[in-house]
């Protein structure tokens, strides 16, 4: 009864207040929010930032309408296993690049700079061909995960430069060479360095842009509406020399109608200045030029002679390739109409010149459009733009950590996708299609039949990954929610969905496996979010918190009962994202026919126990039954804590107490334990289990605090050594944590250690101390072995791209930056530990953080003689055009920082935005 007496005060409070000034805010969790700036622990967040233009766009009521259309075309539909329909799962060889520009997709559409709908209806995309190449440029070249020396591998050179979340302006560029593009060369450089410990053979590599011999290629896309699109290419020619160019942009409607019987056709027709589409059950659109351009039309459908040597010839998807590049149209000439258009323009562009060319894609009825008027939208948008950053970056005073976090977010934006994938439909067959192998229904994603995929997911990469993985997908929205908290939270919401959660509750991992598993982090996903967006917002969205939370019990539940062998709360997680991090592939069968109790699947585990614990609390301010659900988990961490612990001898447990280290553990069938003492990331993965409670407890949550209170009474055996609540700290908070403070200091001295996992760039995933004196294990005459490797690795494991020996990961660096400043809220400013360890410089924890941060955010900053560490020292990148484009790898150098991996994996390293991003003092709660 008092509780509601209160939530009904502080309701009327903040009428009150609001009428007499609407600045000020306030809301259950304590949050006072002012018209300037608003802070939670995780970041300080400007509430004016919904006040621009664009933050309006975001929450009104044409939010919806405004991302109705955005860069939702993947990069690359080839080669993914939603278009691979063989008998052995060999994605890459079944629909190779080879196919793509003359074979339709099934699932999606994918092109350079797309832009298309929400449902991928329409799909507009930048085609170029500079008169020296085979084949027209509409899509990125990359080798397939068996071509390239290190695993699949774009080969191109392009940036992501600007964006916002509504897509009414965004901005990237791309460099395409005047000289013949070296799509052989690229090939043969690659595979004849397979097996050797050489770096992939980049485009750079080639000598291609000797000269600055290329084209810089800006696209823009500016919103005059909300379905009212701009298009404003601009083109550069940096070379020394006048070259030719075509630019032809593309408009096509994905087909749908080849797998349907008795489909209605949409079609694109030339009426008037430009050309209609017309498209069943939506309104007509028309797309018009400012310049002189000659439309080309052919069929969205597969050439069948190109592609399979059989089959009649016409006017079909490479129909355009073919009248461009070689002047060749079908027997029949070159229709007037079709489901694939292009709007050809051709130019000699002068040595230093630039040609500026104007498209619109807008509905049929919409009133015409003047160059003038275009430009002035487009200059609105763009100071629309500025304004929503600006408001965001109040407290960044480097214009270079503005425009590097900017960029962060850019590229995080153009990673949207529109993702179609429904496994049942892809397992049975189309009725108008050939029936797919039989074998298929026993191999890949065979048991995930439910699935049925048809949203707009944010992406790791729409070229290397242009599929969402489970943990991706966390990190991405926990960045988007700094800008867009309504879009992260339905990412979230998203997972849980019945057309993608496994009836079993297991998140989908990937596409290439859904049945693997990835680590658990969307319970610690979901309360940032929800914190961040109720800072930002001043209202604490708890219908998405409790939405959330139920699907991540059931998920909480498949870990316990599927990855658990022995009942013993220690997990067997498999690769869990770590790839090649330990002597063996943890997703596959061991070779000793025994199982690997996981220092990091337990970890993930503890700290998931502790995410829906917290979320409970939180909960439970308004309904108090869920005080019940916060013990149950309060006591599961326990459990787990206990086990990982070796507590009361019921378990092996994984810290060795001589390296005062965690480790997994190999079990064997007969009893044997092993442990694997690689000193990787596993082991300090347990220092992200923690969670500190306000000193307020027992006021707040009686019913939670009378039951651990029974825990401590009667269980000492599970709370002496893992919980402090006996002894409490700074302001009378309580910790839960696998590490007591001696453990805690034994494993941040590891970490600190510039000679183990402390980089200049960040936290290294393997101790450099494995460079001389690698780990190995023999197996009956066989060694599995683990050595650091700061760069490109030598192993295999799980392909050629992955690599946890040695360099930086940007996510895991991140957890243990939050973690820290959890750490930091229980022992307070006073406590200090030696960073780096054996320099005698003592720092708080708060400190510690704040240098991880500054030593992982200076990848992407100038230097002292303005270089990015992300380049290294390549020479390309300081040429015009390059040098302030920011590329946002998969991983980065363990020792210089030079990006490695995917070159545009912009969504777990787009976390650098939120690094950039102050902190407010550590003395805040989290609400």
């Amino acid at each position: 009864m008092r509780s509601a007496q209160l939530a009904r005060g502080r309701r009327i409070i903040w009428q009150v207040l609001n009428l007499l000034d609407p600045g000020v805010r306030q809301w259950q969790g304590g949050m006072t929010i002012r018209n300037e700036r608003v802070t939670t622990t995780d970041q300080t967040y400007p509430a004016a930032l919904l006040q621009t233009v664009e933050g309006q766009r975001l929450r009104g009521t044409e939010a919806a309408a405004w991302r109705s259309w955005g860069p939702y075309l993947s990069e690359r539909q080839w080669g993914t296993v939603r278009e691979d329909y063989s008998a052995d799962g060999d994605a890459w060889n079944y629909f190779p690049f080879e196919h793509a520009h003359a074979r339709a997709y099934r699932w999606g559409e994918d092109g350079i700079a797309g832009f298309s709908d929400d449902q991928q209806k329409w799909c507009l995309s930048l085609a170029l061909w500079n008169g020296q190449d085979d084949r027209l440029k509409e899509r990125l070249f990359g080798l397939t995960n068996e071509q390239g020396n290190h695993g699949e591998d774009v080969k191109e050179l392009w940036s992501y430069l600007d964006a916002v979340p509504s897509h009414a302006y965004l901005k990237m560029a791309y460099h395409y060479p005047q000289g013949r593009f070296p799509y052989a060369q690229l090939l043969a450089e690659n595979l004849a360095r397979r097996g050797q410990q050489l770096p992939e053979f980049e485009l750079t590599d080639t000598g291609i842009f000797a000269e600055n011999r290329y084209f810089e290629v800006g696209v823009e896309y500016a919103k005059a509406g909300t379905d009212d699109i701009l298009l404003r290419v601009t083109v550069t020619n940096h070379g020394p020399d006048s070259a030719p160019l075509h630019v032809l942009p593309q408009l096509v409607a994905r087909n749908t109608w080849s797998w349907k019987q008795a489909a209605e056709l949409p079609m694109l027709t030339r009426q008037g200045d430009g050309v209609v589409g017309t498209m069943p059950g939506s309104p007509p659109i028309r797309l018009t030029t400012f310049q002189p351009s000659q439309f080309l039309f052919c069929r969205n459908e597969t050439n069948e002679q190109e592609v399979f040597g059989v089959g009649p010839l016409g006017a079909w998807k490479d129909a355009i390739n073919d009248a461009t590049v070689a002047n060749k149209t079908p027997p029949d000439g070159m229709p007037g109409s079709g489901t694939k258009c292009a709007a050809v323009s051709q130019h000699e562009i002068a040595a230093g010149q630039t040609i500026v060319l104007r498209y619109r894609l807008a509905p049929d009825a919409a009133a015409p459009m003047d160059q003038t008027e275009f430009e002035a939208i487009l200059a609105t948008r763009l100071a629309e733009a500025d304004a929503f950053y600006a408001a965001l970056q109040t407290d960044l005073a480097s214009a270079d950590a503005r425009a590097v976090q900017r960029q962060a977010l850019a590229g995080l934006i153009w990673s949207k996708q529109y993702y179609h994938y429904n496994v049942k439909r892809w397992l049975d067959g189309d009725p108008d299609q050939p029936p797919p192998p039989p074998e298929r229904r026993k191999g890949r994603n065979g048991d995930w039949s439910h699935l049925d995929n048809a949203q707009i997911v944010l992406m790791p990469d729409k070229w290397e990954y242009p599929w969402y993985a489970s943990w991706d997908l966390a990190f991405h929205a926990v960045t988007m929610a700094m800008i867009d908290p309504e879009f992260a939270k339905e990412q979230l919401v998203l997972l849980g969905r019945e057309w993608y959660m496994h009836p079993s509750g297991q998140w989908p991992a990937y596409e290439w496996s859904f049945s693997d598993a990835n680590p658990p982090v969307q319970a610690w996903a979901t309360l940032r979010i929800y914190r961040m967006d109720a800072a930002l917002t001043g209202k604490p969205d708890r219908m998405f918190l409790e939405r959330v939370f139920h699907k991540l019990m059931l998920n909480f539940t498949w870990w316990v009962n599927r990855k658990d062998a022995n009942g013993l709360n220690l997990f067997q997680g498999g690769f869990l994202g770590l790839d090649n991090i330990g002597p063996f592939d943890r997703s596959s069968p061991l070779p000793m026919n025994g199982v690997i109790d996981q220092a990091d699947g337990t970890a993930w585990m503890a700290m998931y126990a502790l995410g829906l614990m917290r979320i409970a609390l939180e909960l439970a301010k308004t309904d108090a039954v869920y005080e019940d659900i916060a013990s149950k988990f309060f006591e599961h961490f326990l459990y787990i804590a206990r086990a990982i612990s070796d507590l009361g001898g019921t378990t092996t447990g994984l810290w060795d107490e001589t390296d005062q280290f965690f480790y997994d553990v190999l079990q064997l069938q007969d009893g044997q334990q092993i442990p694997l003492r690689v000193r990787s990331i596993v082991g300090l993965i347990p220092l992200c289990a923690v969670e500190v409670l306000d000193g307020d407890l027992p006021e707040r949550f009686p019913g939670f605090a009378e039951r651990t209170q029974w825990m401590l009474d009667n269980r000492p055996d599970l709370t002496s050594q893992v919980s402090r609540f006996s002894e409490p700290g700074k302001n009378d908070r309580l910790l839960l944590s696998l590490l007591r403070k001696h453990r805690m200091n034994a494993v941040l001295t590891r970490m600190l250690d510039e000679t183990e996992f402390l980089s200049d760039f960040g936290l290294r995933s393997l101790s450099k101390a494995h460079g001389t004196t690698p780990y190995a294990l023999d197996w009956e005459g066989k060694a599995f072995t683990v050595a650091y490797e700061p760069g490109v690795s030598e192993s295999n494991l799980f392909g050629g791209n992955s690599n946890w020996r040695g360099p930086i990961w940007l996510p895991l660096n991140f957890m243990l930056i939050d973690a820290l400043y959890e750490f930091e809220r229980f022992y307070g400013e006073d406590f200090t530990m030696e960073c780096p360890t054996g320099s005698g410089q003592m720092m708080g924890l708060t400190a510690i953080a704040e240098e991880l941060s500054r030593r992982l955010t200076r990848i992407f900053l100038k230097d002292g003689t303005g270089h990015r560490p992300v380049y290294g020292r390549d020479p390309i990148y300081a040429v015009p055009g390059l040098g302030d484009a920011v590329r946002f790898s998969e991983f980065f150098h363990g020792d210089s920082g030079v990006g490695l991996g995917a070159s545009h994996q912009t969504g777990w390293s787009a976390l650098v935005a939120l690094l950039l991003q102050p902190r407010p003092p550590s003395n805040g709660t989290p609400g």
